[in-house]
């Protein structure tokens, strides 16, 4: 007969298979709500999910459960879940936030910074540039509310990481239903002089761009509601 340790041990390897695969689908439709391909609004049909990562409606109910923590989603009692739609009091009271952290971001990273970090910087910012070449919007926009994230989760707090990344995507669930349908979540060259400014150590400089690249996001908002259905199996697979 097994004992209580050697049963925990064999269920140690069928949890971590649980917990990475709730990772890759909450990864996976935080990516599309980023991208612009999930809409404010859209509803998330446990069902139809679970089909579509071949999982069980219990694992989507998971995820979306920690989605909601974040905000990302909102579930209604006897409907269902949906991707969130932020108000503009909500979207005022994001960047109210995002004031406050992201300078203690850049002031944290600037204190830690290393090569290794702001190679990772670069790279990211190369990353950007390149999908800007080639207008891949979705990409673009991905991976502009990534770099806010990198920084954070470079510069070291884990606290902070985590308030920023859900921020990132609070923010682009605004821009898309506040945005001019022509802009981009950031200017092309704003992140370039901030990684300038954060490579100098000069975190005084970086914090001024990065609270004037706040500035010019939220500036470019307007009241602008949108919705559509949308196929969630073409999404994602």
């Amino acid at each position: 007969m097994p004992t209580r340790t050697a049963s925990r041990a064999a269920s140690t390897p069928a949890r971590l298979q649980r917990e990475n695969a709730q990772d890759e689908i909450y990864e996976k439709i935080t990516a599309a709500i980023l991208e612009h391909r999930l809409h404010p609004g859209t509803k998330l049909v446990e069902e139809r999910l679970a089909e579509i990562f071949g999982v069980s409606r219990a694992r989507i109910r998971e995820v979306l459960a920690r989605l909601a923590h974040e905000q990302i989603v909102e579930l209604y009692p006897q409907r269902g879940a949906y991707v969130a739609k932020p108000t503009i009091e909500q979207a005022r009271d994001v960047f109210e936030a995002r004031r406050l952290i992201e300078p203690a971001v850049i002031r944290r990273l600037v204190d830690t910074l290393t090569p290794d970090k702001l190679e990772q910087l670069r790279r990211h910012q190369d990353l950007e540039m390149d999908a800007r070449r080639r207008d891949d919007k979705r990409a673009v926009i991905r991976l502009s509310g990534e770099f806010h994230s990198l920084a954070a989760e470079l510069a070291g707090n884990s606290a902070l990481a985590r308030s920023m990344r859900e921020l990132s995507v609070l923010t682009c669930l605004m821009i898309f239903l506040y945005d001019a349908p022509t802009t981009t979540s950031c200017r092309a060259d704003e992140h370039s002089q901030i990684i300038d400014a954060i490579a100098k150590r000069d975190a005084a400089r970086a914090e001024r761009l990065m609270l004037e690249h706040l500035e010019h996001i939220e500036g470019s908002m307007k009241l602008e509601a949108a919705s559509e259905e949308v196929d969630l199996e073409a999404i994602f697979r």
